[in-house]
C-alpha cells in the first residue's frame, strides 16, 4: 500500500478521535445529574441494550459464520469496556465532571504501555514527551491548580476509582487490535457492545428489578438516549475504526481534548466556569494532543490491520 494511501487512512483515524473526543465529552456533564438516580450497573446495561438495539439492523446483515469463531473475543472485550463505564459513573456520584475528565487524560500513557506489551508498539520520544505535557496537565486539573494539594498527593475516592476504570480503557484499545480478525469495524463494535450488554444485565438485574422506571425524573432518560447513541456506538466506532489505523497511544491521545470541552460544557450549561488557574492545566492537555498530531511514519502502523 503506498505511502499516500497511508497518510489518507491515518488522517481519516485522526478525524474519527475527534468525533469520539467531543461524543464522550457530553457523558461526563450528562452522567453527573443522572448518576445518584440509578445504579452504575443498571443504567449501563440500559445503554448497552439500547446501542446494540439501534446497530442491530445495520450489523446483522453484514455477520457471517467466520466472525463468530472466537466468541470470547466480544466477552473480553465487552467486559473491560463495560468496567470502564460502570466505574465511570461510580466515580461521578463522589467527584465533578471536570476533575473525572482530566482523569481520563491519562488514559494515553497507560495505552501506551500496555501497546508495548501486547503489541510492542514504541513510544517514540515525541509521543512520549506529549504524554508528560498532557499527564502533567491532568493532574494540575485533578488537584485544582492548588500546589499544597499536589505535594500532599490530596486526591479524592472518585478519581481513584475512576483510574481504575480508565486503566481499562487504556488496555481495551490495544486489545482490539491483538483480537481483530479481520472483521467489519460495525460487527465487531455490535460483537462487543452485546457482549458488554449481556454481562451488565447480568451484574444489574438486581437493581434493574427494583427501580422504578417511570419515576425516574427527564434528566436521567436523556443522559441514558446520548450515551447509548453518542458516548456507546460513535465511541465504539470511532476508536475500533481509528484504532486500525494510528497507534494505541495516538488513538487515545484524543482524551486530551475530553477535560476542554467538559469546562466548555460546564460552563455554557450553567454549572459554573472553573478557575482562570486550572485552565492552564486544559491548556496543557491541548498542547499535547498537538504535539502528536505532526504527521510522521508511526500513523501508517494501523494499515495491515484494517479490512
Amino acid at each position: 500500500m503506498s505511502e499516500k494511501t497511508d497518510r489518507a487512512e491515518a488522517l481519516k483515524g485522526h478525524a474519527a478521535m475527534l468525533g469520539f473526543a467531543m461524543a464522550i465529552s457530553g457523558s461526563f456533564s450528562l452522567g453527573k445529574p443522572a448518576a445518584p438516580h440509578l445504579d452504575p450497573a443498571a443504567l449501563n446495561a440500559v445503554r448497552f441494550v439500547l446501542a446494540g438495539c439501534l446497530m442491530a439492523p445495520f450489523a446483522i446483515p453484514m455477520i457471517r459464520r467466520r466472525h463468530l469463531d472466537g466468541a470470547w473475543r466480544y466477552l473480553a472485550l465487552g467486559g473491560i469496556f463495560a468496567c470502564y463505564f460502570f466505574l465511570m459513573f461510580v466515580a461521578l456520584r463522589l467527584t465533578d465532571p471536570v476533575s473525572t475528565a482530566a482523569v481520563f487524560t491519562l488514559t494515553p500513557m497507560m495505552s501506551a504501555v500496555f501497546g508495548w506489551f501486547l503489541l510492542r508498539q514504541v513510544t517514540t520520544p515525541r509521543i512520549a514527551l506529549s504524554l508528560l505535557i498532557a499527564g502533567l496537565g491532568a493532574i494540575w486539573v485533578i488537584f485544582r491548580a492548588d500546589i499544597d494539594r499536589i505535594l500532599g498527593f490530596d486526591v479524592g475516592a472518585g478519581e481513584l476509582i475512576f483510574l481504575v476504570g480508565c486503566a481499562a480503557h487504556a488496555f481495551y484499545t490495544p486489545l482490539i487490535r491483538r483480537l481483530s480478525r479481520g472483521e467489519p469495524v460495525l460487527v465487531f463494535s455490535f460483537g462487543t457492545i452485546v457482549a458488554g450488554a449481556l454481562l451488565l444485565s447480568a451484574v444489574g438485574a438486581p437493581a434493574m428489578l427494583a427501580t422504578d422506571w417511570a419515576a425516574l425524573p427527564a434528566i436521567v432518560w436523556i443522559a441514558i438516549v446520548y450515551l447509548a447513541v453518542f458516548a456507546t456506538c460513535g465511541s465504539f466506532l470511532f476508536v475500533q475504526f481509528a484504532t486500525l489505523r494510528l497507534p494505541s497511544s495516538k488513538v487515545m491521545a484524543y482524551g486530551y481534548l475530553v477535560p476542554s470541552f467538559v469546562i466548555l460544557w460546564e460552563g455554557l450549561s450553567g454549572n459554573g466556569w472553573v478557575q482562570p488557574m486550572v485552565l492552564l492545566g486544559a491548556g496543557a492537555t491541548v498542547l499535547g494532543l498537538l504535539i502528536l498530531l505532526a504527521p510522521d511514519d508511526a500513523d501508517a502502523a494501523g494499515a495491515p490491520a484494517r479490512q
